[in-house]
C-alpha cells in the first residue's frame, strides 16, 4: 500500500478546473501533476471538470509504477445524473430528489469505479467523501457504503473532505464520534493565517486517530510570495470571493512571521506548510500552485519545487508555533458553513440550523457555539 506522503499536489492546482490564477496547458499541468521523487501523492475529485481533472491525472500517472506514487480521490458530487446549479456546482449525491438511501451504496460504487477508470488505477489509496451535505455527516448508509469500497479492494483507506467554503467543524466531530472507528483520514482547511475554526476539530480527530490533510495553506496564494498588495486578479477568478483588502492585510501579517522562515532558512511557503504539520494528526499539506499573471510572477513549477523541499520533520518550537497563531488570529472572520448558530430556516446543502446532536457535541467538546463559531469582526 502506498503512504501518503507530508506534501501533495491537487488537480485544482494550475487554473484549469478551479480558476485560480492564469490557466496553464496541458502539457504544464500534466508536468505539475506528475509525482517523483519531491513529490509523491496526487489528490483529484471526480467533479472537477466533470471528470476531466481525473483524466488529465491518468495522463500525468500513465507509465509510472504503481508503487511509486499515492493517489487520493473524492466523490459525492453528481454530475452523472444532477443538473449544475451555476456557482454551486453539482448536487451531491444525497439529494432525495435524485436517490433514496438504499441507492447510496451502488452510486458511490460507479462513481469510485469511473473514477479509477479515468485515472487509469485499480485502486485508491485514498477516497474521501466530498463536500457531504448534513446527510453524507451523519448517515449510516453513506458510511457503511463508503466501508464497502474498501471492503471490496477500491480503496485501501476511506475518508471525508468537507468543504468548499470554511467550517462544518461540530458537523466533522459529530462524523468523527459516529464513524471514526471506519474513517482514516480527514481533509480540513489550516494555514497560519486562517487557524480558525480548524484548530477546532484537531482534538477530536486525536482521539479518533483520523489524520488529516490541510488545504489552502497557501492562503489564496499568498505564502507564495507573489501576489501583493496592488495584484489584480483576473475575472473569474476563484479568489475573488473574498473580502477587499485580503491581500493588503495577509501580506502584513506574513512579513511579521517571515523573520521566523529566516530563522529555520524556509521560505515564506516553507513556513506554512510548517506551521500546519506542527499541528496534532496533520500529515499531509496540499497548498494550491497558482500561476499568477505578471512578468514579476513566479513560475508555477517553481512553486511545486518549493512544495517539494518542505522538510518532513517539524523544525519549529512551540513557541513558534503559537506565535504565528497569534499574527495570524483570524478568529469570527467569516460566516461559516455547516451546523451554524447564526443560520435558520431550511437545511441547504452547505449550511443548516444546530441541531441538538450538534449542540450536545459542542459542549463535549467545549465548544461554545455562540462564541466560537459566529462572524465578529
Amino acid at each position: 500500500m502506498s503512504e501518503i506522503t507530508h506534501t501533495a499536489v491537487g488537480t485544482w492546482s494550475g487554473g484549469r478546473f478551479m480558476h485560480f490564477g492564469q490557466a496553464i496547458d496541458d502539457e504544464r499541468l500534466v508536468g505539475l501533476l506528475r509525482p517523483d521523487d519531491g513529490i509523491r501523492t496526487v489528490l483529484t475529485a471526480d467533479a472537477y471538470g466533470a471528470g476531466d481533472a481525473d483524466l488529465m491525472l491518468g495522463r500525468a500517472l500513465s507509465g509510472l509504477p504503481r508503487d511509486s506514487y499515492a493517489i487520493a480521490g473524492a466523490i459525492g458530487h453528481d454530475f452523472y445524473e444532477g443538473q449544475r446549479a451555476g456557482a454551486k456546482g453539482f448536487p451531491r449525491f444525497t439529494d432525495p430528489s435524485l436517490r433514496a438511501p438504499g441507492s447510496y451504496a451502488s452510486y458511490l460504487q460507479m462513481a469510485t469505479e469511473r473514477s479509477l477508470e479515468r485515472c487509469g488505477v485499480d485502486h485508491f489509496d485514498l477516497l474521501m467523501l466530498h463536500n457531504p451535505d448534513h446527510v453524507g455527516y451523519t448517515s449510516e448508509e453513506v458510511w457503511d457504503a463508503m466501508s464497502g469500497l474498501r471492503e471490496r479492494g477500491l480503496t485501501n483507506q476511506i475518508g471525508i473532505a468537507p468543504g468548499p467554503a470554511n467550517g462544518f467543524t461540530l458537523d466533522m466531530i459529530d462524523c468523527f464520534e459516529r464513524f471514526g472507528d471506519r474513517i482514516d483520514w480527514a481533509m480540513v482547511i489550516l494555514n497560519p493565517l486562517e487557524p480558525w475554526p480548524g484548530e477546532l476539530c484537531l482534538a477530536a480527530a486525536q482521539r479518533y486517530d483520523v489524520k488529516l490533510i490541510t488545504r489552502v495553506v497557501d492562503y489564496g496564494g499568498l505564502f507564495h510570495g507573489d501576489l501583493r498588495p496592488g495584484s489584480m486578479l483576473a475575472d473569474g477568478d476563484h479568489r475573488s470571493f473574498r473580502p477587499d483588502g485580503w491581500i493588503e492585510r495577509g501580506c502584513e501579517r506574513i512579513d511579521k512571521m517571515a523573520p521566523i522562515a529566516d530563522r529555520h532558512g524556509l521560505t515564506i511557503l516553507q513556513l506554512a506548510c510548517q506551521w500546519n504539520l506542527a499541528h496534532s494528526q496533520v500529515a499531509c499539506v496540499a497548498p494550491t500552485l497558482v500561476q499568477e499573471a505578471g512578468d514579476d510572477a513566479i513560475a508555477v513549477e517553481a512553486k511545486r519545487a518549493d512544495l517539494a523541499g518542505v522538510p518532513a520533520k517539524v523544525v519549529l518550537s512551540d513557541a513558534e508555533v503559537a506565535e504565528i497563531r497569534a499574527i495570524g488570529d483570524n478568529s469570527g472572520s467569516m460566516a461559516l458553513k455547516g451546523g451554524a448558530p447564526d443560520y435558520e430556516g431550511a437545511a441547504l446543502a452547505d449550511r443548516w440550523p444546530l441541531t441538538d446532536q450538534l449542540v450536545a457535541v459542542a459542549a463535549k467538546w467545549g465548544i461554545d457555539p455562540q462564541r466560537d463559531l459566529v462572524q465578529t469582526i
